[in-house]
């Protein structure tokens, strides 16, 4: 299901229609990451610098706080929002042109919804600040900001994950999720010197062959922490199956005349 719904989402990190209304509103747009940390991370609202890097765990802390939170000092974030949806407006109408007023996207639209409202946001912050907001009326809109909140409510799930499997941000399971990144994004998150000067970690007792350092073991923890996502993920795409269809309004009318 996530790579049905990554495309949906993730024109606003490539399209140039997206480009241009961050560039209207004062931003530089000419690397990828930061722009990702402004548009993704806005719902929230001005967060601070240590709650961005929470959020996206994987990323850099130091490369965060050149970022964040000086990037709030730009726009505001209803000015952001509301520049989002703009690009995305655009983005797809360039991209689906008639087919937006097509009853699949619609049925598409309406699903999407469905799935999205029936989130649970306990612990998955950034798929709390996307539910939170309003729905667009445009159909295209929601359908995409629908796809939003369950990409962001799966990165969560994912986040959780790598936690339960003791995966440091930067081991190499990890910087998986981040292929073409720069180095400064994905770098460890601490210094070479104060490394050298830390106590190992204490280990647990128990089974060696159990308990050995699991963000080493490579493919292997990759794929478990991929199936704990996915499961992690499963709920709410559920929900559209086992529902009855929402009557449109034309039906709606004609039963209700």
């Amino acid at each position: 299901m996530w790579h049905l719904l990554e495309p949906l989402h993730a024109v606003l990190y490539y399209a140039p229609e997206a480009f241009e209304e961050a560039a209207a509103l004062g931003y530089e747009v000419g690397e990828r990451w930061p722009r990702l940390l402004r548009v993704a991370g806005r719902p929230a609202g001005r967060a601070r610098r240590h709650q961005v890097a929470s959020a996206f765990y994987s990323f850099n802390p130091a490369m965060v706080a050149e970022h964040v939170p000086a990037a709030w000092e730009v726009a505001s974030p209803d000015d952001v929002l509301a520049a989002r949806l703009r690009g995305v407006d655009r983005a797809y109408r360039a991209l689906f042109g008639d087919v937006l007023d097509g009853p699949e996207l619609s049925r598409a639209a309406d699903l999407a919804r469905r799935a999205a409202e029936a989130v649970h946001v306990e612990g998955r912050p950034l798929a709390a600040a996307n539910a939170e907001l309003p729905w667009p009326d445009a159909l295209h809109l929601v359908l995409w900001q629908a796809a939003t909140v369950l990409r962001e409510h799966r990165g969560d799930g994912h986040v959780a994950a790598l936690l339960t499997a003791a995966q440091p941000a930067d081991s190499g399971v990890v910087r998986g999720d981040r292929r073409g990144a720069p180095g400064d994004v994905r770098e460890p998150r601490l210094d070479p010197e104060p490394v050298g000067r830390l106590a190992p970690t204490p280990r647990r007792p128990g089974p060696v062959g159990r308990r050995r350092d699991r963000h080493r073991r490579g493919p292997r923890a990759a794929r478990e922490v991929e199936t704990m996502t996915d499961r992690l993920a499963t709920g709410p795409l559920a929900v559209p199956r086992r529902e009855t269809p929402r009557p449109n309004s034309r039906s709606c009318s004609a039963r209700c005349g």
